[in-house]
């Protein structure tokens, strides 16, 4: 960058790039600073053995679980995150999702701001991710105040069958909200390769098409790659982030800019705070609270597949959605969660990640299979959290309210047998999760129970805001990507008014 930077953001996922762009679009010069390195564009991106045996594009860090065992989590570092290898699901929470509610097992607790004050930025952020949906049949979908910018993806027959036999069973569907380049003139091909791969057609948009290439394109955003954040390094007087210290080549650097946004992931944003301590802030930056690194979310989840004698000739499955029981059943009181079709499972993808399933069985269960995928609510717990050991991140976590899940899992696998698929069989993917992490920093009215302020402002630091899934109070039982979004349009508006005193028609103050 030719000028000296107004904003440093670091990290360039979801919550950094559309930060990021947004800002550069009103004038500000950002600088972003990334670890890893552009995914290069190349036939690995779709090859099942690159992806899911060799782990082509997952970091090769090591972290601790709760007992102190080093595990390879599932983590990208790359520019746009880990968006680049998510299945382009782009829901928005449930109204009730910013209210306290209720579970079997605790209360989720409300959010500082409500559905209403983030739904223009939803429609903002679907617009930019050229957002296919459709929710006419979806009981639990909010008001909007647009309908999608585009159609739902329309489903393939098989797809379509299972979704009449669940009416007949008495349980609506919809369209799954997806971000894909599907337009007139778009370059999706509508494959099978979403979930889990990168698209090597550009086609699934994601933080690095839809916002950071955008963002570069204004000429006010500079992306710097390998830049390995160190520590943060506060004012004197503790008020402020001073500087940034930053890695290049082995050689650190300290940068400096007005305003600091780390977004950085729920792990890693907080690891990084973490690593920050110092005098002025010897809990960690942003930590007087001490909330910074506790209360990590990351969603129940179980992998469903059920198997017909008949062959599945699906090549695009992921299109429909379930919410019949988001927030309960007829005979549960409590909310259950969101269900989902996965891409479709190819037999090389399963023999990864069951070794002793012969390769062959694995080809022949993926060709007669149809596969879903549920998730549901985990809620925020003190004790589950990020810590620093040894120079290492642990991930010190123990689930809760599985009892809901496990409820939801035995649910649709009924559906499943009464659509035509007789065996059923389940994957739970909870085991050192870190697919939808959030909570870490959490957001919220008070600085004694919070870290940021409701526009994700640090309470300690007057420059430094945190803009990933960490501000998230709640996890709901959908995708973050959306709401980290439309969170993220809501902050840019607030830095360059408050911050930069340049106006803007939608400001939210």
């Amino acid at each position: 960058m030719n000028v000296q930077p107004d904003v440093i953001v670091i990290g360039s996922g979801v919550g950094g790039a559309t930060t990021a762009r947004r800002l550069a679009e009103h004038g500000v010069n950002v600088l972003m600073l990334e670890r890893g390195d552009w995914v290069t564009r190349e036939d690995q991106n779709w090859s099942v053995p690159s992806v899911f045996f060799e782990k082509r594009y997952t970091a090769h860090d090591t972290w601790l679980d709760a007992s102190g065992a080093e595990f390879r989590p599932g983590i990208y570092y790359n520019v746009g995150g880990c968006t680049k290898f998510y299945g382009g699901s782009m829901i928005r929470f449930r109204e009730r999702d910013f209210e306290a509610l209720e579970h079997e097992e605790g209360v989720a607790p409300a959010w500082p701001i409500s559905y209403a004050e983030l739904e223009p930025y939803y429609d903002q952020a679907e617009q930019m991710f050229k957002v296919h949906g459709d929710d006419t049949d979806d009981p639990s979908a909010p008001w909007r105040s647009r309908p999608y910018p585009y159609a739902g993806i329309k489903h393939e027959p098989i797809v379509a069958q299972m979704a009449a036999a669940m009416r007949e069973e008495g349980v609506r569907t919809s369209a799954l909200p997806l971000a894909v380049d599907y337009a007139p003139l778009g370059t999706c091909i509508l494959c099978k390769t979403c979930d889990g791969f990168p698209c090597k057609l550009g086609a699934k948009l994601e933080a690095e098409t839809a916002l950071v290439l955008p963002g570069l394109a204004t000429g006010r955003v500079s992306l710097q790659t390998h830049a390995l954040v160190k520590r943060l390094v506060l004012s004197p007087d503790g008020s402020r982030v001073a500087g940034v210290e930053v890695e290049f080549d082995g050689a650190l650097q300290t940068l400096t800019a007005k305003v600091v946004v780390v977004a950085c992931g729920a792990v890693n944003s907080s690891a990084l705070l973490l690593r920050s301590a110092c005098p002025q802030a010897p809990n960690g930056v942003a930590n007087s609270s001490d909330v910074v690194g506790r209360h990590y979310m990351a969603h129940n989840q179980t992998a469903l597949m059920g198997l017909s004698f008949r062959e599945n000739t699906t090549t695009f499955q992921k299109t429909l959605a379930m919410n019949e029981f988001y927030f309960g059943a007829p005979d549960y009181p409590y909310p259950l969660g969101h269900a989902q079709m996965l891409g479709k499972l190819q037999g090389g993808m399963l023999s990864a990640n069951v070794p002793f399933l012969p390769k062959a069985v694995g080809v022949s269960m993926a060709r007669h299979s149809m596969d879903w995928i549920v998730f549901s609510e985990d809620l925020p717990d003190p004790k589950n959290r990020v810590r620093i050991k040894d120079g290492k991140i642990q991930l010190d976590i123990r689930r809760n309210n599985l009892a809901p899940h496990k409820q939801l899992v035995k649910l649709l696998a009924t559906l499943l047998r009464a659509s035509g698929y007789p065996i059923v069989l389940t994957k739970p993917l909870i085991k050192h999760s870190t697919s939808h992490q959030c909570g870490t920093v959490r957001f919220g009215n008070d600085p004694k129970t919070s870290a940021l302020d409701s526009f994700c402002r640090s309470h300690d630091h007057s420059n430094l805001f945190v803009i990933d899934a960490s501000f998230m109070p709640s996890s709901a039982a959908v995708n973050p990507a959306l709401t980290i979004a439309a969170q993220a349009l809501r902050a840019a508006d607030h830095i360059f008014t408050r911050d930069f005193s340049i106006a803007v028609d939608n400001a939210n103050l």
